[in-house]
């Protein structure tokens, strides 16, 4: 194994997605995960177990996910980059203390690998239905970012970006992986650690008597500090002031609430990251993410030699929602609708049929987990929308 000065590994290897996953984080100076089994996860943090200590970092496995989720972010607090994986039904578990994350503002990454479900599910094998959950799991209003990666390669480049944007916006950043992914194994470019981009901690600059530790700068997002330095604060669930300490009153609860929301929402075009396939003369578009795009593209290749104008819109940022482009999309003269084949019964496909907004239809096509779909389904679900064409014309 190649490894630059610092231990990260470099160069070209064959990974399977979770591998990849690990080598992301450890690129991205993560030094710190709490975990517990579970498929098809657990690759990744035992891998992350073997790696981590030769750069003198940590794993520890936990009773379970709710002391993972929670132990990750006192790692934070006291310094480290921190992240933990798991799948379905350990997400649920979880799913409290991510809201804790986003109210605390700690930046941390949570890994779901997802599988069939509900409850126990399938455990080794495909889903797509936890897409929801990741933007709406937890109580109350706050903002999350959510990755989702179609390939090994993705796996190591998005883990590493997630690390950067909850770094930057000092969020919970999710990677919504799914078990194809995650255990396919394909070539994965590593470049020197050198050549990675890293977004450093924001840490105050004020002395400890000035510090306070929810005050935001320009751009809504606070300063930390590493505890145990000489910097005295507190740090609670409850809504607080900009010194950390409770005040439940509807003021309070205003001006936070809407900081906490409005730093992700007036940077969502910034965040929001798409790649788009085929869509300068696209009639019928497909939106898909994850495995079910790298099908999704076959069928508009093939639709394509079939002399119809299909083209692919792959969310890579799933939250927030790339709402600006659906609605151009939508409002394009040509356009004729959109098909959303999804490993679920219909979550992403309703977003975007609420951007479209009666503009042109949306096909959901959708799938319960287990497999993927088949090219075919996701072409006859373009031909469904593609035969108006000839009426319009």
């Amino acid at each position: 194994m190649k490894a630059d000065p610092a231990g990260v590994m470099t160069g070209t290897h064959f990974l399977d997605g979770d591998q990849a996953c690990c080598e992301g984080a450890l690129a991205a100076g993560c030094r710190f995960s709490a975990g517990y089994p579970i498929t098809p996860s657990t690759e990744i943090v035992e891998r992350f177990a073997l790696r981590v200590p030769l750069l003198g970092g940590i794993f520890i496995q936990m009773e379970d996910e709710l002391a993972s989720s929670i132990a990750i972010q006192g790692a934070v607090w006291a310094g480290a980059k921190a992240f933990t994986v798991t799948s379905g039904p350990g997400f649920s578990l979880m799913i409290e203390h991510i809201g804790y994350s986003a109210m605390t503002e700690t930046p941390c990454v949570f890994v779901n690998v997802q599988r069939g479900g509900p409850s126990t599910g399938l455990p080794t094998l495909p889903g797509q239905a936890d897409m929801m959950q990741a933007r709406w799991g937890s109580h109350g209003d706050y903002e999350i970012i959510a990755l989702s990666p179609n390939s090994p390669q993705e796996c190591f480049d998005l883990t590493k970006d997630a690390f950067n944007l909850s770094e930057q916006y000092r969020v919970p950043v999710l990677v919504m992986m799914d078990e194809c992914v995650g255990h396919m194994t394909e070539k994965v470019v590593i470049p020197p650690a050198s050549e990675i981009e890293i977004t450093p901690r924001r840490f105050t600059n004020l002395p400890p008597g000035e510090y306070q530790p929810y005050r935001a700068d320009p751009d809504g997002v606070p300063p930390m500090v590493r505890t145990g330095r000489g910097y005295h604060f507190h740090t609670t669930g409850l809504t607080h002031d900009e010194h950390g300490y409770p005040a439940m009153n509807a003021a309070t609860q205003q001006k936070l609430i809407r900081r906490l929301v409005d730093k992700i929402r007036h940077n969502a075009d910034r965040i929001a990251r798409c790649e788009e396939s085929f869509l300068d003369d696209a009639e019928v578009i497909v939106v898909a993410y994850g495995i079910t795009a790298r099908v999704a593209l076959r069928a508009v290749q093939t639709a394509r030699e079939r002399g119809v104008a299909a083209g692919l819109l792959r969310p890579i940022v799933v939250w927030p929602f790339p709402e600006k482009r659906i609605r151009e999309l939508a409002a394009r003269p040509g356009t004729l609708g959109f098909v959303v084949p999804e490993l679920n019964l219909g979550q992403i496909a309703l977003e975007v049929e609420r951007c479209a907004a009666g503009r042109v239809p949306t096909v959901l096509l959708p799938h319960g987990g287990g497999t993927v779909h088949r090219p075919e389904e996701v072409l006859d679900a373009i031909l469904q929308i593609a035969p108006v064409a000839e009426v319009r014309r």
